[in-house]
């Protein structure tokens, strides 16, 4: 069997003011026609579908595009909530999306059955069993117990999704039984691993007190497709332990990346290879960086790369000229009547100049909540323990306000 392993699409991502619509609906003719070229089973989407938890009406309509051109081509898709989606976003089509070769997990089921799920080729036949672990929250695989410290919280919710792990692994293997064939078990996560080397565009998630989870905690499953992490890799260096990556850029740091998804080839003798699949780029975007001068020169090379009828959405990051105060003119003057689109400046100061002048001239609209939250810590004189805790509670308290906007 072969299947199509690719996560987080971020579906209605509105980036720096533009819509990444047209790129999304070439994704998905694309997409179709690789289902084609290789022969695919199945296509399976390990989280993050949408950007946000109540996605634009265009991004359920690109959703619902997806799940009928794929119907359509005769693959099976199976589908797995991300921290970014809204579980009630998905349970309102799920039972009906079954009748179109797509099966839907928003959140850990109250039946564990329903999450252990076979995989079936274009023939119809049993394929492969999977594990669909879709993003988990704190509330659904653990109750929280008063006093309980920072490092007891990380290491009971690290041993409850641990045993979720385990809990479906071994239905996989009865299903198997069941079935009468040595059927392979594909297992999934939206997570962060111990080791995964994310970017710019990925919002930490922070289940309770886990930062990261443990390759050693993962089943002895055949293969474990992973999402959350927007930078395609194998985890621990395992072949069978893989973040996908988005198939898109989502942020200037993912721009050199080469994007991918990944021909997963199973059979009843476990993993037989991992095919890497490169996405093309619909959209081009660069970040370049320089004094003025250079900056001169480094947009024109960008320029010059691009194909006729294209634009590229450009960072610039500038160093050294500090004191321009009409640098947006500057900018605006060196990229005139050439195929780019300014989409952000930015400037580098010294780190002299930094540390004096950083924390004096930033405004709000420049921070995050947590850089707000590191800065209030930093005023503080308390020590290493307290930080920690603070630390810890300000996660859970943002992780229980994300869950209560997403529902």
């Amino acid at each position: 069997m072969r299947i199509l392993h690719t996560s987080d699409w971020h579906l209605g991502q509105y980036f720096l003011g533009h819509s990444r619509q047209a790129e999304h609906q070439k994704l998905i003719a694309w997409l179709v026609e690789q289902t084609r070229l290789h022969a695919v089973d199945s296509v399976l989407i390990a989280g993050d579908i949408f950007d946000t938890g109540a996605p634009p009406s265009y991004a359920r309509e690109l959703y619902y595009t997806l799940i009928l051109a794929l119907r359509d081509a005769g693959v099976g898709l199976t589908l797995l909530a991300g921290n970014h989606d809204s579980v009630a976003v998905l349970e309102e089509s799920r039972h009906l999306l079954t009748a179109l070769n797509t099966v839907v997990i928003p959140s850990v089921r109250d039946d564990p059955n329903e999450q252990v799920r076979v995989l079936n080729t274009r023939e119809g036949k049993p394929g492969a069993i999977i594990c669909a672990i879709p993003f988990i929250r704190a509330r659904d695989v653990l109750q929280s117990l008063a006093g309980q410290s920072a490092g007891d919280k990380q290491q009971s919710l690290q041993d409850a999704i641990h045993a979720h792990y385990q809990a479906l692994f071994a239905l996989a293997e009865g299903k198997r039984v069941e079935l009468g064939a040595h059927l392979p078990i594909i297992a999934t996560g939206h997570l962060t691993t111990v080791g995964a080397s994310a970017s710019e565009s990925v919002r930490e998630i922070y289940v309770g007190a886990l930062e990261a989870f443990p390759t050693a905690a993962f089943p002895a499953a055949d293969y474990i497709a992973l999402g959350h992490i927007h930078r395609p890799q194998k985890v621990g260096g395992f072949e069978h332990i893989r973040y996908s990556g988005s198939p898109i850029a989502l942020s200037f740091d993912e721009a050199r990346q080469q994007k991918e998804m990944l021909l997963v080839d199973v059979s009843s003798d476990g993993l037989e290879r991992v095919t890497v699949l490169e996405v093309p780029c619909f959209q081009p975007l660069m970040s370049v960086k320089g004094s003025l001068k250079e900056l001169e020169a480094a947009v024109a090379a960008v320029a010059s790369q691009v194909a006729e009828g294209e634009t590229v959405w450009l960072e610039i990051v500038v160093c050294a000229d500090d004191y321009l105060s009409d640098l947006n003119a500057r900018i605006q003057t060196i990229t005139e009547n050439l195929p780019v689109e300014v989409l952000r400046i930015r400037r580098e100061r010294s780190s002299a100049l930094n540390a004096l002048q950083s924390q004096a001239k930033e405004t709000l609209n420049e921070l995050t909540p947590d850089d707000v939250f590191a800065r209030r810590l930093q005023s503080e004189t308390i020590d290493d323990e307290t930080h920690a805790q603070l630390l810890t509670m300000y996660r859970e308290v943002v992780a229980e306000i994300g869950e209560a906007d997403a529902q």
